[in-house]
């Protein structure tokens, strides 16, 4: 690739540049860029690097609280947990790389959110991930499902990191575009964090890892572009990983940062070698110097444009203190990863990239990393929809209801996606897949962390602000329902195309809602990604704004689980408002009757926060220990959940009015409890005395789910929750 030529419109337009911002890349430069710096400017520029339709938003996030040591703005988010430790933690997407080739997207997606992770000196202690695909009859959802199930156990497996827990959905809106957001959680001493920040003139920039080869380039450009017709034949952008060596780096620099010799170091994910030392440079104030001859590579001949470009996996830069290189390199040479010293530390706030002797690209650090464009996109709210009355939705018999929805794609038993992922390894998961959220051990100690992921994009496309919401109000009740405290949230926001007013008003209304829920349960955003552009021919995904939660469990002999532990015991409904029940956007409505419409339901925050610290208390008091909070499919769909996980069966008293809406609507701010009968006098009136409608709806016992006179035999119902995922898989429906 000649890297002198005369720069072009068309070469201009195919690095996804606009040309407002080629003019601003001019003036920046006093003069015409070469092609290694159109291609650098490109890809910080570029949405997935500089959040350039987002920032004016996301700054409007809370990202504060007493126990938030780092938040938003270094590779990932740090809280304090106790004890002198910290958890850190980050969600990431590699959405358009995992449609275009499903086991590396995904794997690499794993790898890629590892390393930001154990970057900052944490040890990772757990995987999560919340995939999205399309409808199961479109002719690409399985191979899609089965490729990226396949990545992620494959590299969560081989590093050696449980992968705890996750969502999957289906939907249409997501054919051409499916959505893989990967999240870890790692543990470091709270006095051990290491930053990116560089500092230090002279100081060696350290390239430490795997060769750098060809693959990946401009991934970060991809990743903020819409897919067309011939997105297959982006292959070449998508990266390819190796587990092995990815665990070898995590061994490697943990065992560096216990030596006292790193002054900064950051992982080479997206625009790699670019991205990271950009940022490193830009956050100290500092110019650097590469030398690119001196970068390992795999591949021969390779160009100054590939080499800063590519996003190769495995590899890290660093900046050691002065003559101390030995040290780094000794145990890098003794994990059997590239250790290569590629340039210094300059004052000169530049770039300066040589290679052949000769200088490759001169770039303004500050100017490129600072100054790219914020843009404030015209935007609409989305029009909302009216409430819809339980007397409109049709009503069917409740067994066949309960019957199909727990047999429904978005409900069946996710245990063959699980299965194929080590979620025991380190032997400190004390809560399998499958439970409201999974809790992980900190290791040598009777504490844990509860982590979990949740979105309900339906609520979302809806309204999205009451979306936005509920996907944070979900995760908190989930960490609740586990006996945790909530602390703090990683987002990941995928979108349709900004350029579009209505998709904008989904991203503003959507981070509203998530700030407005932030605030007021007191449960911070301290890291996350923006992935926009998720569309194909025009049509975008349903609005998905995931979001994971970290919480704390203070004492692991008291957390709830969701099955049913005795028989003869009472079932409490914690949190139920008066009124015949919410159908507008629930499952019922769209799995029963085949519609997708009105407004969701509404989430009422400071009702949330009530309930929620009344039920934390019960578990921490020991006084429940079987818990789940309720959401898709409502109440029944919840207490199924909660026989099947325990098997054992339970009777329902009978409902008083709409008796569907009372069964499977979905009002937000409940939980379940299922405690002995002895017990239950005196919770009742403690939740009054705490304003926290509790209400007896049931007992617990034999094998069957009973309600007004009729019965569904946990094993019928079982079967139909376990089967549509294998059979799926294997072509029979």
């Amino acid at each position: 690739m000649n890297q002198m030529k005369k720069i072009t419109p068309e070469d201009v337009k195919s690095h996804g540049l606009s040309p407002d911002e080629y003019q601003k890349i001019l003036s920046i430069m006093g003069r015409e860029p070469n092609l290694v710096e159109l291609g650098i400017f490109s890809v910080m520029w570029s949405e997935h690097c500089s959040y350039k339709s987002s920032k004016k938003w996301l700054k409007t996030l809370p990202t504060k609280a007493s126990w938030v040591i780092c938040g938003p703005g270094e590779n990932a988010g740090v809280i304090d947990i106790g004890g002198g430790m910290a958890a850190i933690f980050k969600m990431e997407s590699h959405n358009h790389p995992s449609f275009i080739e499903p086991y590396q997207g995904a794997a690499t997606g794993v790898g890629g959110i590892l390393r930001d992770v154990f970057t900052m000196g944490a040890r990772p202690i757990a995987n999560m991930n919340a995939l999205r695909f399309g409808d199961p009859s479109h002719p690409k959802t399985r191979h899609l499902l089965a490729g990226v199930v396949s990545g992620i156990g494959g590299y969560g497996n081989c590093v050696g990191v449980p992968t705890v827990g996750g969502e999957v959905n289906f939907h249409a809106s997501y054919n051409g575009n499916i959505l893989v957001n990967a999240m870890t959680v790692g543990l470091a001493k709270t006095d051990k964090i290491f930053y990116s920040g560089a500092s230090g003139v002279g100081n060696s920039v350290i390239y430490v890892g795997s060769k750098t080869g060809r693959d990946g380039i401009h991934g970060a450009t991809m990743a903020s572009a819409e897919f067309d017709e011939n997105s297959e034949e982006k292959r070449p952008t998508v990266q390819v990983g190796d587990p092995f060596t990815e665990k070898l780096l995590i061994e490697a620099c943990l065992e560096l940062m216990a030596t006292d010799v790193i002054v900064a170091i950051q992982d080479m994910g997206a625009a790699g070698l670019t991205s990271s030392s950009f940022e490193m440079a830009s956050k100290g104030g500092m110019g650097v110097e590469l030398t690119l001859d001196d970068v390992p590579m795999r591949e021969e001949g390779m160009t100054p444009y590939e080499l800063m470009l590519s996003e190769s996996q495995e590899r890290m830069l660093m900046i050691i203190k002065p003559g101390q290189e030995h040290i780094a390199q000794a145990i890098f040479e003794k994990w059997e990863l590239d250790f290569a010293i590629i340039g210094k530390l300059t004052d000169t706030g530049r770039m300066v990239l040589k290679m052949h002797g000769e200088v490759a690209a001169d770039l303004p650090i500050d100017p490129l990393a600072q100054a790219s464009p914020e843009y404030d996109r015209p935007w609409v709210a989305t029009a909302r929809q009216p409430v819809l009355a339980a007397k409109d939705v049709k009503e069917v018999p409740w067994k066949q209801a309960l019957e199909k929805l727990m047999a429904c794609p978005d409900l069946a038993s996710r245990r063959w996606i699980w299965e194929q992922y080590d979620h025991m390894v380190m032997a400190d998961t004390c809560q399998r897949p499958g439970g409201d959220a999974a809790v992980v051990r900190i290791h040598g100690t009777n504490t844990g962390l509860a982590i979990t992921t949740d979105c309900t994009p339906r609520y979302v496309k809806a309204d999205p602000f009451e979306g936005g919401k509920q996907a944070v109000a979900e995760t908190w009740r989930n960490i609740t329902a586990v006996g945790g405290t909530p602390l703090a949230i990683t987002d990941n926001l995928n979108f349709g195309n900004p350029e579009k007013p209505e998709i904008m008003g989904q991203i503003v209304e959507a981070i509203g809602g998530i700030g407005a829920a932030c605030a007021e349960l007191a449960y911070p955003v301290v890291s996350g990604n923006v992935s926009l552009y998720n569309e194909t021919g025009g049509n975008p995904i349903l609005p998905t704004p995931a979001i994971g939660g970290v919480g704390r469990i203070d004492n692991l002999d008291r957390m709830a689980t969701i099955g049913f532990k005795a028989e003869g015991e009472v079932l409490i409904l914690l949190g139920q408002k008066d009124g015949d029940g919410w159908l507008g956007q629930s499952l019922y409505l769209r799995e029963i009757c085949g519609e997708e419409k009105g407004a969701p339901p509404v989430v009422d925050l400071s009702h949330e926060h009530a309930v929620g610290d009344f039920v934390r208390k019960l578990i921490a008091d020991g006084r429940a220990t079987t818990c789940h909070d309720l959401s898709d499919g409502g109440l029944l769909v919840g207490l199924a959940e909660m026989a099947l996980a325990g098997n054992i069966g339970c009777q329902l008293y009978d409902v008083a009015g709409a008796r569907h809406a009372q069964l499977f609507g979905e009002d937000q701010g409940r939980y379940v409890i299922a405690v002995p009968a002895n017990a239950a006098d005196k919770i009742e009136s403690d939740a009054k005395a705490a304003g926290v409608p509790a209400k007896r709806i049931g007992t617990t016992g034999g094998d069957a789910i009973v309600h007004s006179g009729e019965k569904i035999a946990l094993a019928a119902l079982r079967k139909l929750n376990e089967d549509w995922l294998p059979s799926y898989m294997a072509g029979k429906n």
